[in-house]
């Protein structure tokens, strides 16, 4: 019986690969062949070619690029009316017509952060009723609260890194990794003793928000959701019997008096907090620091006035986002930047260009830690879906990176850094240094 499950999973999988990934892939390289930008960019990881290249392509084509996928959303003013539209609905139109039927049949039985329930693709009601069990641990005052926990725990890494800063180190492993996901952990009651294996699912999921994995890849990252899936159900029984002054806690309890959450619902949006909540500041940090290392004039304004730290994460926010882009599908008929759009058409909306558009940024390529409007920036997306750790990744961000800095001043990034080979999220998966404590 075992056997024939275990056949029977394998089989769903091949399926369920088959259409999400092999069979678009197959598609999207035809497209990009032809010179489809959207397909380029969603290929561009295969191809080594620099995303940020073709997205700058995108948007000198205007606010909407018309592709054989769809639409790509790429200025300010478009991407932010899709994105607060009541005319859109969260995700890509997969789940439609008879391919949709054959995903839903193969697809995982496991949390999987862009099927529902998760907070990512479901709306309102839900979101609303999701949402709001999340938001009050976010706000700005209890996130001020933990500042001077955060400096507590970047001051702890840097006195370990100094301890051996006579050799190499990596950055991302040694310090962008550990500080969010030792500050998330403890807000959401993960013992000490769990959080590498917290940091590691985190890493070996970020894909599953790509599409044209490959076969082996889409069952690695699958299997890491489905092993994440059961430590969290696992996790969250120790929470309902030793609840603690913590926010997992607080939805089990919840979840317990059965007015909020079932417990599909409450593993859902526990296990994307738990992961949203340091993978994008993973990332923050890596770009933040190349970005300051490779403008030392920008580091010298920063000394000058460290008041300055708040405008440069946003800065960093803005040229190299943790985030590109998201995507929507159009619940009617409307119009976007002038141009009709059907009911069940797909808009990616990109943040990275909207961050670098010219109608809004002046000599919008340009890393200036003292841009007034940097903050107008879409990395953290806007509307029902704006980011909910959004206030919490800020101020990570300019605690980590002015320590960082104030620590190490003479910091050497090394040869061999290396990109993450995700398409969404953007970020170093390497990232060695000489701190020359």
């Amino acid at each position: 019986m075992k056997l024939a499950t275990r056949v029977g999973e394998e089989f769903r999988s091949t399926v369920n690969w088959t259409v999400g990934h092999g069979l678009p892939v197959k598609l999207l390289g035809r497209a990009a062949a032809h010179g489809d930008l959207q397909a380029q960019m969603i290929l561009s990881g295969r191809q080594g070619t620099d995303v940020l290249d073709i997205i700058e392509q995108l948007r000198a084509s205007g606010p909407l690029y018309h592709s054989r996928i769809g639409y790509v959303a790429t200025s300010h003013a478009a991407v932010k009316e899709v994105l607060v539209s009541e005319a859109f609905r969260t995700g890509f139109p997969t789940n439609e017509g008879p391919l949709g039927g054959i995903a839903r049949w193969s697809g995982p039985r496991h949390l999987h952060p862009v099927e529902p329930p998760s907070l990512l693709v479901v709306d309102p009601p839900e979101h609303t009723r999701y949402r709001k069990l999340v938001t009050k641990v976010f706000t700005r005052r209890a996130v001020e609260k933990l500042r001077e926990r955060t400096e507590i725990v970047a001051s702890d890494l840097l006195d370990a890194m100094a301890a051996r800063s006579d050799s190499p180190v990596d950055l991302v492993e040694a310090y962008c990794s550990r500080l969010p996901v030792t500050i998330i952990a403890e807000i959401l009651g993960v013992p000490e003793s769990e959080r590498g294996r917290v940091l590691d699912f985190g890493g070996a999921a970020a894909p599953s928000l790509d599409m044209g994995l490959g076969l082996r890849q889409y069952r690695e990252v699958n299997a890491a959701l489905k092993s994440f899936d059961a430590w969290l159900g696992d996790h969250l029984d120790e929470l309902r019997r030793n609840p603690g002054d913590n926010l997992l806690s607080e939805l089990v309890l919840a979840s317990d008096e059965g007015q909020v959450l079932n417990k599909e619902e409450l593993r859902a949006t526990a296990g994307l907090v738990l992961a949203a909540g340091f993978e994008t500041t993973v990332n923050l940090l890596s770009n933040g620091i190349a970005l300051l290392h490779d403008h030392p004039d920008q580091r010298a304004l920063l000394d000058e006035d460290p008041s300055r730290w708040a405008t440069a994460v946003e800065e960093v926010l803005r040229v190299d986002p943790p985030v590109l882009l998201t995507g929507r599908t159009s619940r009617e008929d409307t119009t976007i930047a002038g141009e009709s759009i059907a009911a069940g058409t797909m808009v990616t909306t990109v943040l990275a260009g909207a961050n670098r558009d010219p109608e809004v940024f002046t000599d919008p390529t340009r890393f200036d830690v003292t841009r007034a409007n940097a903050r107008e920036h879409l990395s953290f997306s806007a509307g029902r879906h704006h980011c909910l750790g959004a206030a919490l990744a800020r101020m990570e961000g300019e605690v980590g990176l002015r320590m960082l800095w104030e620590r190490f001043p003479d910091l050497q990034l090394l040869p061999g850094s290396k990109r993450r080979s995700t398409r969404i999220l953007r970020g170093f998966e390497v990232q060695p240094a000489l701190l020359k404590a």
